[in-house]
């Protein structure tokens, strides 16, 4: 396992080992590039949350704004809103069995780069903080992660997700990457959050051309050097547009043969808008690497 086969997330709760974990996608949001406004409703998202969890989700991640490129920022009190009351309903359901799943309900993560939205959703119940900003878009996240010790994704981005996809350039984008991480697990560790709360995102999309996400891609090993487990979200997104000429809601098989590739290299946590098909894939490969 690429890094580690288990995370440590709010309360000392551990996730594994596992030979993999799937994250469940919930976009709380009317312009999300997938599913945008079909679970904006919070009744819609909560029920959306538990589809994912009776199809064998680990994690069901809750997200108010959207990050595609180009998307419009949400205010503080418009992201609250979307967010913290399916947060609170999805996280009393969390670790009860619940009729028709083989485990306990899934636990619930923030999608959000907003210190109030972090602190009002973990308040809530969530475990999980998962940042795409890796805390520099609101310096303030830093002192909510070090202080409540959240489960945290530190993903890498190159710049915001309004301009990212503009001009992204890179010397080694795997060597960048791994700059970028050594120094922001510095600051998040100096500052108090334990570095087994922290699972690492190269940012599949985020600021990358399809020649930069297939080198990140290809060189994943390389990203085990940190000792940390991988979180990777590469769910129906643009390179397989790019890649093969499809559109959004075509991109389900290339996302399905993407996760197993990478559960058979040993990426921990997978994150996807569906979540039966990534876990037919997986164990699949399992099945084909044990």
């Amino acid at each position: 396992m690429i890094g580690g086969a288990q995370w440590t997330i709010a309360g000392g709760r551990v996730l594994g080992p596992a030979p993999f974990l799937l994250a469940g996608i919930i976009n709380a949001t009317p312009d999300s590039f997938y599913d945008g406004g079909r679970h904006l409703a919070p009744a819609a998202a909560v029920s959306q949350g538990v589809r994912l969890a009776g199809d064998g989700a680990h994690i069901l991640d809750v997200g108010g704004e959207s990050t595609r490129p180009g998307a419009a920022e949400v205010p503080l009190e418009g992201e609250l809103q979307r967010v913290v009351p399916v947060v609170r309903e999805l996280a009393a359901i969390s670790g009860r069995q619940v009729d028709g799943l083989a485990g306990t309900f899934p636990v619930v993560a923030v999608d959000t780069y907003k210190a109030g939205v972090a602190a009002a959703a973990l308040e809530a119940g969530a475990l999980i903080v998962n940042d795409v900003s890796a805390c520099r878009f609101d310096p303030a996240l830093l002192d909510v992660v070090a202080q409540l010790k959240p489960g945290y994704v530190l993903m890498h981005s190159q710049g915001e997700p309004r301009t990212m996809q503009n001009d992204p350039r890179y010397g080694d984008v795997v060597d960048d990457i791994c700059a970028f991480f050594d120094e922001r697990l510095a600051v998040l560790v100096r500052a108090g959050l334990p570095e087994d709360r922290i699972v690492l995102d190269p940012g599949i999309g985020f600021g990358k051309v399809l020649e930069h996400n297939l080198a990140v891609l290809q060189s994943i090993e390389r990203f085990g050097k940190f000792g940390r487990p991988l979180y990777m979200g590469l769910s129906n997104k643009s390179l397989w547009g790019t890649l093969l000429g499809l559109g959004p809601q075509e991109r389900l098989q290339a996302t399905a043969v993407a996760t197993a590739l990478l559960v058979a290299r040993g990426v921990l946590v997978h994150r996807v808008h569906e979540v039966a098909p990534a876990l037919q894939a997986a164990r699949v490969a399992m099945a084909m690497t044990a």
